[in-house]
């Protein structure tokens, strides 16, 4: 995908934008759920953070840095919001189809992916413990732990996405593998 020429041509056409979440929606959605372990919370902020970015796309300037890594932001700063506040109440999807005459859902697979997450989580019993540590550390250290291991960023990418300076990066993830070590070496006492 040419990002920059898509990015151009969604002033003229904002049906575009369809690209875009077609694109990025299931790395997006499987950060979040990951992040969250709750599938309709992620549908939520998945949603809330496209509809945030199909209504802040003007103010995205292209250089060079993927929509994506502009994408993680957004869905990082709405995961921050969910877990500070249980009361998080996302913006409703029918704004955009009012304002823009788009509609950006597709509910033809939901519960079919939803079954498919789900069996894979099953399988996946010892990330679940561990992400349950991972939940026990603070946000700064939650974010760069999901985003190097569970979305294989790296740290430049990272320090985009959150926008930290890369050795800041650096120092979070190594002082919260330490204290999910410590997490883990404790759980097994």
């Amino acid at each position: 995908m040419n990002e920059e020429k898509l990015l151009k041509e969604l002033d003229n056409d904002p049906h575009k934008f369809g690209e875009i979440y077609e694109a990025f929606y299931k790395k997006i959605f499987g950060y979040v759920f990951r992040r969250t372990m709750d599938y309709d919370a992620a549908k939520d902020i998945a949603a809330e953070t496209f509809l945030k970015a199909y209504t802040g796309i003007a103010k995205f300037k292209y250089r060079n840095i993927s929509v994506l890594y502009w994408l993680y932001r957004i869905a990082t700063n709405e995961l921050n919001k969910y877990f500070n506040s249980r009361k998080y109440m996302p913006e409703s999807l029918s704004r955009i189809y009012e304002e823009y005459g788009v509609d950006i859902t597709d509910y033809s697979n939901a519960e079919t992916e939803r079954i498919m997450l789900e069996e894979d989580l099953e399988k996946h019993r010892e990330f679940m413990r561990i992400n349950v540590l991972i939940k026990k550390l603070d946000i700064k250290y939650q974010e760069v732990i999901s985003l190097r291991f569970f979305e294989q960023k790296s740290i430049k990418e990272i320090a985009v996405i959150l926008n930290k300076k890369e050795g800041t990066v650096k120092s979070l993830l190594s002082r919260g593998i330490d204290k999910l070590k410590g997490n883990i070496t404790r759980t097994k006492k």
